[in-house]
């Protein structure tokens, strides 16, 4: 029986499937309980004209885990999902020698048509599962190069057997694949496979973003990650970078670097832009205004109910910053004129679009100055059930707002994204 033209077992098992099938698909135990989604897939290079050998999945787990999946312990591959064993080991996967990631590295490679010696470029590799049940490599899809007035060469499947050149070092492998089997990931999600990719992989897959994308995910990324990425580009696309990410987030990135470097970057910023960073930049990391972003949604006293929801539509606003409205005096750009308080979302709903937002301010919501530490801060949150916080210097201009994901941020030991609540403890699960 076929499906999607793959052979299929009368149970409705695929057992032959390419690797960009199974990219992002959920993976369940036997109750039907997810437990995560296929990131990629793990197999061994073997001498002579043994095919390689499927060893296992790399599955993502919450939080942000990846762990390894034996094939031995996929009980089922099925057009939209893996159905596993449910006893999972827990330990965060770590790639052995031998060992090799087929989207992360096998995926642009350039390889040689055995019978033509053509060179041709991987786009693809199909697994297929024999009679003992176990898995390995069995044909390649690959594309030609394109000639004349053809941007894109023609496509074709192989044999495994039918190239040769598949090797674990390869300077001319590129990213396009790889690109579009992450184009859709959140932000988070794909800071996290830049992080698990080797070096090299890393500042290619990140120069192949554009920078609205990159911008997201370097604000995401741990330190040593966007510092070596930021180093790689070319400074003035490292400073439009810069310009596109949350000014605090870009702050922080700059205090990271070596202050000429830093500089050398400022100094290619748009001015105004600049003038933000450097400003952020004059705060201590863990106060207020070294966490607080200098562009909340700041109104006039004048302007309406329908105007402030108007402004906080903003699909680039976070959750966070969209909650309230900051009302001030002219000017209206930070540092603005007098600070005269916040207008809540849930309060704005709940008025006519013609109200003026200066009848409707919380002023019992008192601000805090910009020297506050991040213990200060973080007990005010607390204490108030706050998402977000105006932060004003001594004659009451407001200065920027502190969010709760900042403190969050702020909150959380340096190799948060490498931790987890159990620590890295082996352990099993029958779901997420």
């Amino acid at each position: 029986m076929l499906r999607d033209g793959y052979p299929a077992d009368m149970s409705g098992a695929l057992t032959r499937v390419f690797i960009a099938r199974l990219a992002g698909i959920a993976v369940f135990d036997p109750r039907g309980d997810q437990v995560g989604k296929v990131r990629d897939v793990v197999v061994t290079l073997r001498h002579g004209s043994h095919a390689p050998r499927v060893l296992g999945l790399v599955v993502e787990v919450q939080p942000r885990r990846r762990i390894f999946c034996p094939m031995t312990r996929v009980t089922n591959i099925d057009a939209g999902a893996v159905v596993t064993t449910g006893l999972l080991n827990m330990r965060r996967f770590e790639q052995r020698a031998g060992e090799t990631l087929v989207l992360g590295e096998l995926l642009d490679k350039r390889v040689t048509m055995l019978e033509s010696g053509e060179q041709v470029t991987v786009q693809d590799v199909g697994i297929q599962q024999d009679r003992t049940r176990d898995w390995s490599v069995s044909r390649i899809f690959v594309r030609k190069a394109g000639s004349g007035f053809r941007r894109r060469g023609e496509t074709l499947v192989v044999e495994w057997s039918a190239v040769s050149g598949l090797s674990l070092v390869d300077p001319q492998q590129g990213v396009e694949s790889l690109l579009a089997t992450v184009e859709k990931m959140r932000a988070a999600d794909l800071a996290n496979v830049l992080h698990e990719l080797s070096p090299k992989r890393r500042i290619e897959l990140a120069a192949a973003l554009d920078d609205e994308k990159l911008a997201d995910v370097l604000e995401e990324l741990p330190e040593d990650d966007r510092i070596e990425i930021v180093a790689s580009l070319e400074a003035e696309r490292a400073a439009d970078i810069l310009e596109e990410m949350d000014p605090d987030d870009a702050a922080d990135l700059l205090s990271e670097l070596d202050p000429v470097a830093a500089e050398a970057l400022l100094a290619l910023v748009e001015p105004d832009d600049a003038e933000d960073l450097r400003r952020l930049l004059s705060y201590d990391d863990y106060t207020a205004g070294g966490m607080m972003t200098p562009e909340p949604v700041i109104l006039p006293p004048d302007a309406t109910v329908a105007e402030a929801l108007a402004r906080i539509r903003d699909s680039d606003l976070s959750p966070s910053l969209a909650a309230q409205v900051y009302v001030v005096r002219a000017p209206f750009e930070t540092p603005t004129g007098k600070y005269l308080g916040v207008a809540h979302f849930q309060r704005l709903l709940r008025e006519p679009p013609s109200t003026l937002v200066s009848a409707m301010l919380d002023d019992a919501l008192e601000p805090i100055g910009p020297s506050a530490p991040l213990s200060q801060v973080t007990r005010y949150f607390a204490t108030y059930n706050l998402v977000a916080l105006p932060v004003v210097d001594e004659n009451d201009h407001l200065l920027g707002a502190v969010t709760v994901d900042d403190v969050v941020d702020h909150m959380l030991p340096d190799n948060w994204r490498d931790s987890d609540a159990e620590h890295d403890e082996e352990g099993v699960t029958h779901g997420p």
